[in-house]
């Protein structure tokens, strides 16, 4: 029986336990408040920091800064900058990697006023002089590169669309900005023009699509080839190619956005920019057609002090004209290296290349090319229409090994590994991937053998679209576009019916025999993959992406040799736009090569992981960037 007296005493006891118990779940939860209070705070003070501006840039000419004759300038233009970048935007930490590279090397910035007093003057520029620009007027441009040039000491152009202005989307700058930009000190402002758009586009079919916004253009890209037209380079035309307008109309048309450019920068920001890129020019004129450009050139030399005309390439020297400069639109999956070679060679001066890790840079022999060590990878950088080429020191016995890489290169490109190598590479066994297509070779002082290919495409398992379906598609895709974007009922009810009727059209597939479409690859197609090998003996076995490619392959080099990596230019491949862009990176991560004798633990001959310090200085970088991810994403 429970008395009075137990029941109270059970009582307490329970009490005091959830007392204990909110006690200590307060005490957690104040902890875990403090922790989050002070991760915010470093979240803020780190905004803070990166958002003022707290310096003010400091002209060459107030620092050492070495002169030795006429040596011109390089130009380079970036499209934007993101925090973490996309296919066309360079992110935050590969912009600081260019430019700190540039800096390394003693470029220093040049002003639009000591273009105009090289050009018209005389006036002697540095050794090493550098125009930078950033394309598109994007807003977070402006905030993503502001502490790089800080820290740097660079001066850059922002370039906008004046166009953009009233529309107030958040994502470009307005004059208010622009205006703020300028008191920060490193900028200064230029112009794409007016607006853009796009005249004369058929898609790679030779499908007329007309004129295109660019919403419009984004949306049918991938079916497009290089049949267009900026529309400021030509008439506008029919399918036939035909002009739809009279030679007064087109000059009216062209007339209309420079006189539209000129009012919206005097009245929003004081003054026309005095830089100006004609977009898609590269015709040696002003336009792909004498009258256009002619056009073009009169409101060109009237408004602006001087105008980039070409694109591709970075040098230009006093026998180039200020209305006809040359600027390189550097690609976010360039490593420092690629910039670097392409300057050196567009300036045909020596340079230092980017090494990156000095200690794991004394275990390989460059041969060719430039090699380039980031935590665990190995970027290896082509000569310009040539190959990158190294050597793995000490490993001349090399014969049964298992070897284990993850290849990060572009798609469009040549990564290859030499195995049993000989020191001349006139006996080798390799294994590479060229333009998404395996390859096993070898060669015994003759001809090289091709011992096995396999389209990487098929090895994923990807459906193989027929001509004819590919076709279909295109033209569905431009149906849905032109009917999104329709400017009346009447275009918006006949592209509807169109759409139907195209819908309802059957194309042949390949199983039905029609020829299959086999798509041609973008430089700027990323490329991953996972590679593993086993060679014993006369056998070799290839796993891509933990699924086998090839098992017990016959070979007949036994003997053993080096390791060699070889990186590669592939060809112009497929871009829509002007790029003249002959190196590439091969991207060598997490490269592990290891006895293969059948033991269970077999010895390690090499391995580009990180080890002690450095591996956990890389781990903590990991999780913080992954930790700031989040925050990004969800807060």
């Amino acid at each position: 029986m429970t008395t009075p007296t137990n029941f109270i005493a059970r009582k307490y006891r329970k009490t005091a336990v959830y007392a204990k118990f909110t006690e200590l779940k307060d005490r957690k939860k104040m902890v875990r408040v403090v922790f989050q209070l002070l991760f915010i705070f470093v979240i803020i003070a780190i905004a803070v920091v990166t958002l003022l501006t707290l310096k003010a840039y400091k002209p060459y000419t107030e620092q050492s800064t070495k002169f030795s004759g006429d040596k011109g300038f390089v130009a380079l233009s970036y499209f934007g900058v993101e925090r973490i970048g996309k296919q066309n935007i360079i992110g935050i930490g590969r912009l600081q990697e260019h430019l700190q590279a540039l800096k390394d090397l003693g470029y220093v910035t040049i002003t639009q006023q000591d273009i105009l007093d090289y050009y018209q003057s005389g006036k002697e520029l540095p050794e090493k002089s550098l125009f930078l620009t950033f394309e598109d007027g994007r807003r977070d441009t402006a905030i993503f590169s502001q502490k790089i040039l800080e820290e740097l000491n660079f001066k850059a152009t922002m370039l906008t669309y004046p166009e953009k202005f009233d529309k107030k989307d958040p994502k470009f700058l307005i004059p208010e900005e622009l205006t703020e930009l300028e008191k920060t000190t490193y900028w200064e402002m230029g112009t794409n023009g007016y607006r853009l758009a796009f005249i004369n586009v058929f898609d790679r079919y030779d499908n007329y699509l007309g004129e295109l916004v660019p919403l419009e253009h984004a949306s049918v890209a991938p079916y497009l080839g290089r049949k267009y037209n900026h529309y400021l380079m030509d008439y506008i035309r029919d399918e036939y190619g035909v002009p739809k307008e009279s030679y007064t109309r087109m000059k009216e048309r062209i007339s209309h956005d420079y006189q539209a450019m000129r009012d919206i920068y005097t009245q929003s920001i004081g003054y026309v920019p005095g830089t100006y890129i004609l977009m898609h020019s590269n015709t040696g004129r002003f336009g792909n057609n004498d009258k256009v450009s002619a056009v073009n050139e009169d409101w060109i030399k009237t408004l602006f002090k001087m105008n980039f005309n070409r694109e591709g390439f970075t040098f230009n020297q006093r026998n180039s004209s200020i209305y006809d400069l040359t600027r390189m639109q550097p690609q976010p999956y360039w490593y420092p290296n690629h910039l670097l070679m392409r300057i050196k060679y567009d300036i045909n001066q020596d340079l230092d290349f980017v090494n990156g890790n000095l200690n794991k840079q004394r275990e390989w022999d460059t041969r060719k090319g430039a090699l380039e060590i980031q935590d665990e990878t190995m970027i290896l950088t082509s000569l310009p229409k040539d190959q990158g080429l190294v050597r793995l020191k000490n490993s001349n016995d090399f014969g049964d090994i298992k070897l284990s890489v993850r290849l990060k290169g572009n798609k469009f490109g040549l990564q290859r590994i030499y195995l049993r190598a000989d020191e001349n590479l006139k006996n080798f066994l390799s294994v590479y991937i060229l333009n998404n297509v395996l390859y096993v070779t070898e060669q015994n002082g003759s001809a090289e053998k091709e011992l096995f290919k396999l389209n990487l495409d098929q090895h994923d398992g990807k459906t193989i679209l027929s001509i004819p379906e590919d076709k279909k598609a295109a033209e569905q895709t431009a149906l849905t576009t032109l009917l999104q974007y329709a400017n009346s009922p009447e275009k918006a009810k006949a592209y509807a019916v169109r759409l139907e009727n195209k819908t309802r059209e059957v194309a042949p597939t390949v199983a039905e025999g029609a020829e299959p479409y086999i798509p041609e690859i973008s430089v700027h197609a990323k490329g991953d993959r996972r590679v593993a090998l086993s060679l014993k003996g006369d056998k070799l076995t290839i796993i891509v992406d933990d699924k086998e490619a090839v098992s017990d392959l016959q070979v007949t080099n036994t003997k053993g040799g080096a390791i060699f990596l070889e990186s590669a230019w592939g060809g112009y491949g497929q871009s829509q736009r002007n790029l003249a862009d002959d190196v590439y990176d091969g991207v060598f991560e997490k490269l592990i090569i290891s006895e293969n004798t059948g033991a269970e633990h077999e010895r390690i001959l090499f391995d580009s992981k990180l080890e002690g310090l450095d591996n956990v200085k890389h781990t903590v970088k990991q999780l913080w960037e992954a930790l700031v991810d989040f925050f990004v994403k969800y807060l």
